[in-house]
């Protein structure tokens, strides 16, 4: 008895617990139900499949002679449990953007953006760390915003350089990302050290009042004594979530901050020629990528 028990327990350290009963107890006090042979070779065949089924497969066996119908039931149960987390693991911000509403207040410039440039002091007191090295002040920054809703990088002075630069010819643009129905499109906007980004159904929709999802923020007071340029993003948790708002800072950081010829072209057909600018180019550069 308790080496059956302690069996089960290890199955269920090893995600078989859901099928199989917990106890024999469990099995003997179980009100049971008809079995098909189709619902109990489907429960042996999800067993199966479980790399740790073979090491308790005799005891796995001893229950099922004993009582097929518990663990049919409990691998009904156990299905139903993960198509629930698979359910809930794909939240609002996997799934494509819907139509929000404007902006309430835009107190703005004529292209609704706020004109107030921001600088490294609203986030954190520039004479705690600018006597600390370029290497110890990157660690404080991603240690800092670690633990807070967000995303935070340190990017070299030439890389941000180069996002300056070509930010100048081309200030707006879109990014393709990854959804679990495909790609959705963001467009976003750069206004001196920021970027705005909103969904490409609400850019459609109400233009510069169009509701952001993302606001990245390059803070440059260190660029010119250590050579780093700190960025801090923010971004609507009922949009994006943390990895979808790296990919868009990721890809920022591709087509403004590198010198790709194929890149490039892109941002130049998007800004001089959009007739002939297609959208599946970019998805197509993206899926080239590992980000």
């Amino acid at each position: 008895m308790n080496m059956l028990k302690s069996i089960l327990f290890r199955l269920s350290e090893q995600n078989i617990c859901g099928i199989v009963c917990s106890s024999k107890k469990l099995l003997k006090g179980a009100r049971y139900i008809m079995t098909t042979p189709t619902a109990l070779d489907k429960a042996i065949e999800t067993l199966e499949k479980n790399p740790y089924y073979e090491k308790y497969q005799k005891k796995i066996s001893e229950i099922r002679q004993e009582s097929p119908d518990v663990l049919v039931t409990r691998w009904e149960e156990y299905q139903k449990s993960s198509k629930a987390k698979s359910q809930a693991s794909v939240s609002k911000s996997n799934q494509m953007s819907t139509l929000s509403k404007p902006k309430s207040d835009v107190s703005s410039t004529s292209s609704g953006i706020i004109a107030h440039q921001k600088i490294l002091n609203d986030v954190m007191k520039v004479d705690l760390i600018k006597d600390k090295t370029k290497e110890e002040i990157q660690e404080i920054w991603t240690k800092y915003f670690s633990s807070k809703d967000g995303i935070a990088g340190v990017v070299p002075r030439d890389v941000y350089l180069n996002i300056r630069w070509k930010s100048k010819m081309h200030p707006l643009f879109v990014l393709p990302l990854p959804r679990s129905q495909g790609y959705e499109f963001m467009m976003f906007q750069f206004n001196n050290n920021e970027i705005h980004f909103t969904s490409l159904i609400n850019y459609q929709a109400f233009k510069e009042n169009a509701p952001e999802c993302l606001t990245m923020v390059y803070y440059d007071e260190m660029m010119q004594d250590k050579g780093i340029v700190l960025m801090r993003g923010e971004f609507d948790k009922n949009v994006l979530d943390s990895k979808e708002a790296t990919c868009l800072a990721n890809q920022i950081q591709l087509y403004y901050g590198e010198n790709n010829e194929k890149r490039d072209k892109l941002l130049a057909r998007f800004t001089n020629s959009p007739e002939e600018f297609k959208h599946m180019d970019l998805i197509a550069e993206l899926e080239c990528l590992t980000l």
